[in-house]
């Protein structure tokens, strides 16, 4: 981030993730009834709001990386965002692979494959920054 623009890859890992984020959100929200034993306080709403919510920290660290004031912040905010994605995964806590839909399988592992990549490069950026040296 030396240029003081963020590394392409970086911005299309988070739009993918993003976009398989909400997929997963949306089809959560939009087929409830077909995730096994989900908790009957889930409703579509709360789903939506969640996703709203777990963007939010995304798009936080990437305000703070546009603004290059505070890049380390910024990006240990995307880190947050993706290890959030892992979330997804505690549909199988409720109920087996093999009880969810083709679909519900597809967006959920999407969404924690495209988590995953993230946050390999967010750590990346991470390690690059805290390696240089700080001007006094």
């Amino acid at each position: 981030m030396k240029s003081g623009k963020l590394p392409t890859l970086l911005v299309v890992l988070a739009v993918a993730y993003f976009l398989s984020s909400l997929g997963h959100f949306t089809h959560n929200a939009e087929f409830i009834c077909e995730y096994p034993n989900l908790p009957a306080s889930f409703t579509s709403a709360r789903i939506y709001a969640a996703w709203a919510a777990i963007t939010s920290v995304g798009v936080l660290g990437f305000f703070l990386l546009i603004g290059k004031k505070w890049i380390a912040t910024g990006l240990v905010l995307v880190a947050a965002y993706a290890v959030l994605g892992f979330d997804g995964l505690g549909h199988y806590a409720l109920a087996p692979f093999e009880w969810h839909t083709r679909m519900a399988n597809l967006t959920i592992l999407s969404e924690v494959v495209a988590a995953a990549l993230l946050l390999s490069a967010t750590v990346y950026q991470l390690a690059v920054r805290l390696r240089q040296p700080t001007s006094v």
